[in-house]
C-alpha cells in the first residue's frame, strides 16, 4: 500500500487524480470513488482513462501553455531601462507610469502592441508597478465646490 503525502494547497487538484487513480488500482468502482472524493463519475472516468493509456503521472499537474511571448528576454529586460528614462522623455504630460502609457511606450520602441492589462502583469514580473494617476476634470475648481456646498447646498437641501 501506498503512503499518503499531504496535501498542499496548490496541488489539490493533482492529490485528487491520484488518490482516484490509487483507489482504483485497489478495486473500487468509480461511482464510489466519484462520492469519496465530492466529484463526479465522469471526472474519475476521465482519469482513469488517462491513467491506463498513458500512467499515473499523466495525472500529475501539468504547466498550463501560454502563447508565445511576444517580447524576447532581452526585449522585457529592457523595459525598466525605458521606464527609468521617465514618462515625460516619451512625450507625455507628467512623470507617471499608466499601463496605457507603458503600452504606447511599447509599440514604439519595439512595434509590438499589448493590451493594458497584460502590460501590468508583465510590468509586476519585472519587479515595477503602473501609477494609476487621479482624473480629474480641467474644469475642477475646488473654491468653487466649497462654495456650492456652503452657500447653495443648505438652500436647495431645505427646499426638499
Amino acid at each position: 500500500m501506498k503512503t499518503q503525502q499531504p496535501v498542499r494547497s496548490t496541488d489539490w487538484r493533482e492529490w485528487r487524480r491520484l488518490r482516484a487513480w490509487d483507489l482504483y488500482e485497489q478495486g473500487w468502482q468509480q461511482k464510489v470513488i466519484a462520492v469519496a472524493l465530492g466529484v463526479t463519475e465522469g471526472a474519475v472516468s476521465q482519469w482513469i482513462k488517462r491513467g491506463r493509456a498513458l500512467g499515473r503521472d499523466a495525472l500529475r499537474a501539468q504547466p498550463r501553455p501560454g502563447g508565445q511571448a511576444r517580447l524576447s528576454p532581452e526585449q522585457q529586460r529592457q523595459i525598466p531601462t525605458l521606464l527609468r528614462r521617465g514618462a515625460e522623455a516619451f512625450g507625455f504630460l507628467g512623470n507617471i507610469w499608466t499601463a496605457k502609457r507603458i503600452a504606447a511606450v511599447i509599440k514604439q520602441t519595439f512595434g509590438i502592441q499589448y493590451h493594458p492589462a497584460h502590460v501590468s502583469r508583465l510590468v509586476r514580473a519585472l519587479g515595477w508597478s503602473v501609477q494609476q494617476p487621479q482624473e480629474q476634470a480641467s474644469q475642477h475648481d475646488e473654491a468653487a465646490i466649497h462654495h456650492w456646498w456652503a452657500e447653495r447646498w443648505p438652500a436647495i437641501k431645505k427646499k426638499l
